[in-house]
């Protein structure tokens, strides 16, 4: 079995396009990616290192279905966390967003995964720094940090292979102790 599972929300298709990358990119340390909306909480609780990715919609929603023409997703799936225990778990986060459009709430998925992640005793890590991206503000900023990885395929694509390489970087020696 994969020593990463990883997880993702999506309405567009660019938060899947970036799970398959990250998984290519982690080779056999990674699950193939898996839909927040087909998993049950026992696939998720299989792993003890999670990738996780949404995108927010709006003035920072979740996708799910409160969100006009959106499957179910992260909104469905993060009440079951709330019960869990995660203790041992570490988990790293990204977020797809466009920072032109919703400047106010850009990549604002991010914290909201990351606060009930860490209230269910999981350990978060891949903090990633604010230094060029221009939006206005965002619940996922922590000083000069977001509190995961912030893509923005709409404005900055060809900035995401790079940003998304240096990241894993960062935070494999987290999700992959000893290897």
């Amino acid at each position: 079995m994969a020593k990463i599972g990883i997880f993702f929300g999506t309405e567009s298709g660019r938060t899947h396009l970036v799970a398959k990358y990250i998984a290519k990119s982690l080779g056999d340390a990674a699950s193939t990616p898996i839909d927040i909306g087909r998993a049950r909480l026992a696939d998720f609780l299989a792993y003890d290192a999670l990738i996780l990715g949404s995108p927010t919609h709006g003035g920072g929603q979740l996708p799910g279905r409160s969100v006009a023409a959106c499957p179910p997703s992260w909104q469905a799936f993060l009440p079951q966390l709330a019960g869990a225990d995660l203790s041992g778990k570490v988990a790293a986060i990204y977020g797809v967003g466009d920072q032109k459009q919703y400047p106010g709430a850009f990549v604002d998925a991010i914290a909201v995964i990351q606060s009930t992640l860490l209230a269910s005793g999981a350990r978060v890590v891949g903090r990633w720094p604010t230094t060029g991206y221009d939006f206005a503000a965002s619940q996922s900023v922590d000083g000069e940090h977001f509190l995961g990885l912030a893509l923005d395929q709409i404005n900055q694509p060809g900035l995401t292979g790079q940003r998304v390489e240096s990241w894993l970087a960062q935070v494999r020696p987290a999700l992959l102790p000893g290897m």
